[in-house]
């Protein structure tokens, strides 16, 4: 498996964007994740989006993240939002998320970010169960989703001691 740095906005990254919406609009029963999203916000250094390959060149994982600062959605100087973390059925088992999570948390520091945020929900529990084994904790609701229900929000510190 190779990790790219890809535009948001490439073939790959929006086939990939595509299925996890399909995904999300299964578990939750709607259109989908409704947060709005641009390929600037990717670019580093104020971002980064990253697609997994496999050996046939076939693009299995994405994810990214993006900088946040305080605003009225509940943000903190110095986030770094995780976004669109995804891995495709066939793919999934073999610790691709992890890998694009440690990559993305490693990026995000040398950048500046202090604290990695992401929201996720109720119906992702092997989303829940990955980002809880990686160090991160429940916190304040932010965001688009953060006065839904089912939307649970969680952080980790960037900073090392």
């Amino acid at each position: 498996m190779i990790i790219r740095p890809t535009p948001y906005d490439h073939p790959d990254a929006v086939k990939l964007e595509d299925a996890v919406q399909l995904e999300y609009a299964v578990r939750y029963g709607d259109e989908g994740d409704a947060t709005p999203l641009d390929a600037g916000m990717f670019l580093p250094p104020l971002g980064l989006y990253l697609l997994v390959y496999d050996a046939e060149d076939r693009p299995v994982a994405t994810g990214g993240w993006r900088t946040q600062d305080e605003n009225d959605e509940g943000y903190a100087n110095g986030d770094a939002e995780l976004k669109r973390m995804y891995v495709i059925p066939e793919a999934r088992g073999l610790g691709l998320a992890r890998r694009v999570l440690a990559a993305l948390e490693d990026d995000a520091r040398a950048a500046g970010r202090t604290r990695m945020v992401l929201e996720t929900g109720v119906m992702q529990p092997e989303a829940i169960a990955l980002y809880e084994s990686s160090g991160y904790e429940p916190c304040t609701k932010f965001g688009h989703y953060r006065l839904y229900e089912n939307s649970r929000c969680f952080a980790k510190s960037l900073t090392r001691p």
